[in-house]
């Protein structure tokens, strides 16, 4: 069984928020997640579709894979990671001469997809 993996680093989103979409397509094959993030209202759906999207075609990409090409349906998401990225530290002013710091966040997310041979 052959790995694919796809990444998007430094995606301005917070890791928290493609974790909770990253739940749903965990363990699913690779079509049958699209269709489920396709009806998502997050945003991170549409990030994750993304990478998703890239990672089969890395799979089905002959030259990568030593002259074979791999079907969308044969292909399973076995691996999705979202890590924290670095952060942008701004301040916003308060009351009293006080400072407060914020944060805006990115993350990396990555995909990995293995192909199945009996389906």
């Amino acid at each position: 069984m052959s790995q694919f993996n796809a990444y998007h680093k430094n995606a301005r989103i917070s890791a928290q928020k493609v974790r909770l979409v990253a739940d749903l397509v965990r363990g699913m094959f690779a079509d049958e997640a699209l269709d489920t993030l396709k009806y998502q209202p997050q945003r991170g759906a549409r990030m994750l579709e993304k990478v998703i999207k890239s990672a089969v075609g890395n799979a089905q990409d002959p030259d990568q894979n030593s002259g074979r090409s791999h079907r969308i349906e044969e292909l399973v998401i076995t691996d999705v990671r979202v890590d924290g990225g670095p952060m942008f530290k701004r301040i916003q002013p308060r009351a009293r001469g006080m400072a407060f710091m914020i944060k805006k966040r990115s993350s990396h997310i990555r995909v990995g997809l293995t192909h199945i041979e009996n389906v």
